[in-house]
């Protein structure tokens, strides 16, 4: 909302009224003074001719805007605008287990996964910090939050695929810590999956409950092809299918104040990745704008000299 951080200054704007009624009773005081004495010479001498009376009212209220204008600058206001100096800490929670080598995505599920963060972190603001956490059986960071998103693409690019399973209540947990690692900013998490919760030590309820404690935003995407895929075969030489658990995805999402989007091929997922930077609710920050009216204030007096002495007018 707008406002003031210094509201006393405000007092200073009773004080236009009273210079405006003096002015106008010194005005009074000599046109009666000037009555009194029958002589037209002097009347002429007190009230002046039209356009120098026009003029001295003019400089009157050029000087009266001014000192309000200075009185509001200095009570400092400010308006509120949409966060751009602040940035927002975005972190990325990539599934890394052993399903997400499957080749139904090109050239893998985790590549491709890859490629689209890549485009997400590239698009976000320059003030903003990113951050990649992966997770498998267990959750790691990939790279610190930063605001060298270059370094962080760097360091995104260098993850591999590893086989364990997915914990993404781990990842989640992982993610809102880093997020957190930088304070006093709006944080975003945006966690990828293509399987089941059946690893890990925090339930993603868990996990979720914290970020909505620490007012971190959830972002989950589902990744999987419409028709199931083989990952590979058990002991027995049955086949082994990735199992996308989209429920439990939009239930995170929901709770954590975000939205679920389900990619069904990589072409999709890079459009949804691509998207979701404009999907991110940046909060509003509170901008000073004293310095404007200070700078309207001496502006005006600048206008109020020249109309005093500009082309050789001297008005006492």
């Amino acid at each position: 909302m707008a406002g003031f951080s210094d509201p006393i200054w405000l007092m200073g704007l009773f004080l236009i009224p009273v210079l405006a009624a003096l002015y106008w009773l010194v005005l009074r005081k000599k046109k009666q003074e000037a009555l009194e004495f029958s002589n037209v010479a002097l009347i002429k001498s007190a009230l002046g001719t039209r356009s120098k009376s026009g003029r001295a009212h003019l400089l009157v209220a050029l000087s009266l805007a001014a000192l309000a204008l200075l009185f509001i600058g200095l009570a400092g206001p400010h308006i509120p605008l949409m966060q751009a100096k602040e940035g927002v800490n975005v972190v990325l929670a990539i599934d890394d287990s052993g399903s997400m080598q499957a080749t139904d995505y090109q050239p893998t599920r985790l590549e491709a996964a890859k490629h689209a963060a890549d485009l997400l972190i590239n698009s976000l603001e320059p003030a903003d910090n990113a951050g990649v956490v992966i997770f498998e059986s267990g959750a790691t960071t990939a790279a610190y939050l930063s605001p060298d998103k270059d370094r962080v693409r760097q360091k995104l690019a260098a993850v591999i695929p590893k086989p364990g399973q997915t914990s993404i209540g781990d990842g989640l947990t992982l993610a809102v810590d880093m997020a957190r690692s930088i304070p006093n900013r709006k944080s975003v998490v945006i966690l990828l999956s293509d399987g089941v919760n059946n690893a890990g030590t925090v339930t993603p309820d868990d996990a979720v409950a914290a970020a909505q404690a620490a007012h971190i935003q959830v972002f989950t995407v589902g990744l999987g092809s419409a028709q199931p895929v083989v990952i590979g075969y058990d002991w027995t030489g049955n086949p082994q299918y990735a199992d996308l658990d989209e429920a439990a995805l939009r239930s995170l999402a929901e709770k954590g104040g975000g939205r679920y989007f389900r990619s069904v091929d990589q072409t999709t997922l890079a459009e949804i990745y691509r998207g979701l930077n404009k999907e991110i609710a940046r909060e509003e920050e509170e901008t000073p704008v004293g310095a404007w009216f200070i700078a309207g204030a001496l502006f005006l007096l600048l206008i109020e000299f020249w109309a005093r002495y500009g082309r050789g007018r001297i008005i006492p």
